[in-house]
């Protein structure tokens, strides 16, 4: 799976009508949605889908066609995102009606291409499940943990300096295990 990190546009233009596509990362999408209802006040449909994972890792997945035809838009536009194996990700397409009906088949394909020009566009991160966990140690292996964190990419969010030293550290589930095998001769690990 996939993800995005920021906003991306792109324009397709088919027989005179516009469709303006805007990938943005999901927690951005009703933001931006409200945005564009403002900056597009001639727009005829806004077209939406979106795919996120919530948390019991399952995947959420929607679609409005915003009042073009049932299953023409927002379906289409959904599959390409599925397609694409994107998450934590939504799709926002204004069109504006050039005077020109494109058909059924004319509009799954145009706002499919909508879609997967403004994807081309992005850059895509692979999606990693992530791990926090909090490790509890010596004062002695500070400089060991802090070179281990480095060795297997694992961000330290908060420190404590108590008796004993506590980190709450988080990385990809497979970056965890492995650091987490290599400091437990000396870390002990706590609940977060």
């Amino acid at each position: 799976m996939y993800y995005i990190k920021e906003e991306y546009a792109n324009t397709l233009e088919v027989k005179q009508s516009k469709f303006i596509a805007y990938l943005v990362p999901y927690d951005k999408y009703e933001t931006l949605l409200h945005k564009l209802k403002e900056e597009h006040p001639k727009a005829r449909h806004f077209v939406t889908a979106y795919r996120y994972l919530n948390k019991y890792d399952q995947t959420v997945e929607h679609s409005s066609d915003d009042g073009e035809p049932s299953g023409t838009s927002g379906k289409p536009s959904l599959m390409v995102l599925q397609g694409q194996k994107l998450i934590n990700t939504a799709v926002i397409v204004v069109r504006y009606f050039g005077g020109t009906k494109l058909g059924t088949g004319g509009l799954v394909r145009a706002y499919s291409d909508a879609v997967n020009l403004v994807i081309e566009k992005a850059e895509l991160y692979e999606y990693k499940k992530e791990l926090t966990q909090k490790i509890v140690f010596d004062y002695s292996d500070v400089r060991f943990i802090e070179y281990e964190c480095k060795e297997f990419a694992v961000t330290v969010s908060q420190k404590e300096f108590d008796e004993k030293v506590s980190y709450t550290v988080t990385a990809s589930e497979e970056n965890m295990k492995n650091f987490l095998s290599k400091t437990a001769r000396v870390a002990t690990v706590s609940t977060v």
